[in-house]
């Protein structure tokens, strides 16, 4: 499981020219699933991206999580993370779940990040989505589940 995560002001996803899901002050997280994956890369992954010290404090120190400032996550599927871009011009998704296994634990994930009691925002699994985004800093980080 891979997950970009960016720490937000603001961010929002539009699917056929309404808005799905949209928040305020927290991170936006792109995340990518692979046949290998299970309910322990989203736990592990969920519990890192929640407490992970990035927002800043008093003395503009990255140093609070977004469970500290009470932000909120806004969870898109990606599976395009898992592309394989070695050989040739075109990307290759042999590494990205098919749609069977990747929206159950996609769903497993958000549904895990709701009991954390943060606002959770998503898009809509496999539609064609336009995301918006005010990166703040910018941050952006890359994670991987240990699998």
């Amino acid at each position: 499981m891979k997950t970009v995560i960016q720490r937000v002001k603001q961010a929002s996803v539009i699917v056929d020219g309404k808005t799905v899901g949209s928040i305020n002050r927290g991170l936006l997280v792109l995340l990518g699933i692979s046949p290998k994956d299970g309910p322990q890369d989203a736990d592990y992954l969920l519990n890192k991206i929640v407490n992970l010290r990035i927002f800043e404090d008093d003395n503009g120190k990255m140093n609070l999580s977004l469970a500290d400032v009470g932000g909120s996550l806004l969870v898109i599927s990606q599976f395009t993370l898992l592309a394989d871009c070695r050989k040739g011009r075109r990307p290759s998704f042999v590494h990205a779940a098919p749609p069977s296994k990747a929206e159950p634990l996609y769903r497993y994930f958000v549904e895990k990040a709701r009991q954390t009691g943060l606002m959770v925002a998503t898009g809509i699994f496999g539609a064609e989505m336009l995301v918006n985004l005010v990166n703040h800093g910018p941050v952006t980080l890359l994670l991987e589940s240990k699998s």
